[in-house]
């Protein structure tokens, strides 16, 4: 029995030892880079990296650099595992900037209803976006989904006046796509409606760092930026479901 006591004390230590350290440690890397780079001052997290003697650093929610023990050197770019070919970087920044599919604001988006509308996926796009046009008419190929639509207006402010005529319009699905995708002109006399809604998506897409359009999330949280294919939507939907 004192055997066992003494042993469970003995790891307690050991374990208290462990977190002091790396808690000093952090203590100093935090001093050194603030005195050195003051604009890095405000740290969210440092972390010990996979790779040896290498610290990761986190800043601004998502952004990461690297550092030494003692904070001596910066590093600005991305790990890779030459063995298993991974970009270690990317998908810490893609893990933090994963975005909880249930909890977004679906009151601040329209829905477009294909087919059976089972699958599920969402996309910021703003009206002056030639990607996302391009992006729209390949989208209709892609069947059984439900696409929520969040108006995401900053090419400047007359992608404000064009998102607040859609959100207005008595069909917001058609009237995007008459416009996105027949090149139909907007109603002019639209009525009046409450659009507070499109600075709550730009401040939404601010949140999770979404810098262009289209950008497209699935129901796993994944995002991707850009206008990719409608092949390439279904590999994700495929991805995501599974």
């Amino acid at each position: 029995m004192m055997k066992h006591t003494l042993l469970k004390t003995l790891l307690a230590v050991c374990a208290f030892g462990i977190t002091w350290g790396a808690v000093a440690q952090e203590a100093q890397i935090r001093k050194a880079i603030a005195e050195r780079i003051p604009q890095l001052k405000a740290i969210d997290e440092i972390t010990k990296s996979v790779v040896p003697g290498l610290y990761e650093i986190r800043v601004n929610g998502t952004e990461i650099y690297y550092t030494d023990a003692q904070g001596n050197y910066l590093i600005q770019g991305n790990v890779i595992d030459t063995k298993q070919r991974r970009n270690l970087t990317e998908e810490r920044v893609d893990k933090l900037t994963a975005v909880r599919f249930d909890a977004l604001p679906f009151k601040d988006a329209f829905t477009i209803v294909r087919g059976n509308g089972q699958r599920k996926l969402v996309v910021f796009e703003d009206p002056n976006c030639g990607y996302c046009k391009r992006f729209e008419r390949d989208l209709q190929k892609v069947d059984n989904v439900t696409i929520y639509m969040f108006l995401y207006p900053i090419l400047g402010p007359d992608s404000i006046e064009k998102s607040k005529a859609i959100w207005c319009a008595k069909d917001k699905g058609q009237t995007w796509q008459d416009w996105m995708v027949r090149e139909q002109a907007l109603p002019t006399t639209a009525p009046m409606c409450d659009t507070a809604v499109l600075n709550r998506n730009v401040e939404l897409g601010r949140k999770f760092k979404i810098n262009g359009t289209p950008t497209l999330v699935f129901i796993d949280g994944s995002r991707v930026p850009g206008a990719i294919e409608a092949k390439q939507v279904e590999e994700h939907l495929a991805e995501a479901k599974s």
